[in-house]
């Protein structure tokens, strides 16, 4: 059954990504933003590498898909970092908290594994509630065009997001968490 069948009443559940979402995230993805998230500069961080699957939260109903959020190891300059995106929920369950619920749920995974910092790019205004904003991440560089103003930062740890600068990259150490 596809989550758009779901029961729009039932309130879904949030848990940890399994491997065996990954078909049903990516058809959610793909049904949210369509072809053109391959051309955002996010996805240049995220392309040929796997998200943080531990970490990574899934909003289940009637047991389909309903919602998920992803994270990513990145570096942002010489800070160990987490991506937070693509965040999405399916059209059935929009308007209902439920991607506010999966950006608190997949903060809190990261906080509680040990990471300091997450990145993503999206608007100020929705995100600010979630703790995220642009102040301190001016000065970080992603590849591919992007609106400066949209690449947001949300500390996890005191000080994690205190002189951010250089470059956002794919991390290659995926295990590592943020500074202490």
């Amino acid at each position: 059954m596809s989550s758009s069948s779901a029961d729009a009443d039932a309130p879904p559940s949030i848990s940890g990504e399994l491997p065996t979402d990954a078909a049903a995230v990516e058809a959610l993805i793909d049904r949210a933003f369509g072809p053109g998230r391959f051309a955002k500069a996010a996805e240049r961080l995220r392309e040929g590498r796997s998200h943080l699957v531990d970490l990574s939260r899934v909003a289940r109903a009637d047991g389909a898909v309903a919602g998920c959020a992803r994270l990513w190891p990145v570096t942002a300059g010489a800070a160990p970092a987490l991506l937070l995106g693509p965040f999405a929920v399916d059209h059935a369950f929009r308007h209902r908290g439920l991607g506010g619920a999966l950006i608190r749920h997949a903060c809190e995974a990261a906080a509680g594994a040990g990471h300091g910092l997450i990145l993503l790019v999206g608007d100020e205004p929705y995100f600010a509630p979630f703790g995220f904003c642009a102040e301190g991440a001016r000065r970080l560089i992603l590849p591919g065009p992007v609106d400066q103003g949209r690449v947001l930062a949300r500390a996890l740890k005191p000080g994690a997001a205190d002189e951010l600068a250089g470059e956002v990259r794919p991390c290659l150490s995926p295990s590592t968490p943020g500074p202490t």
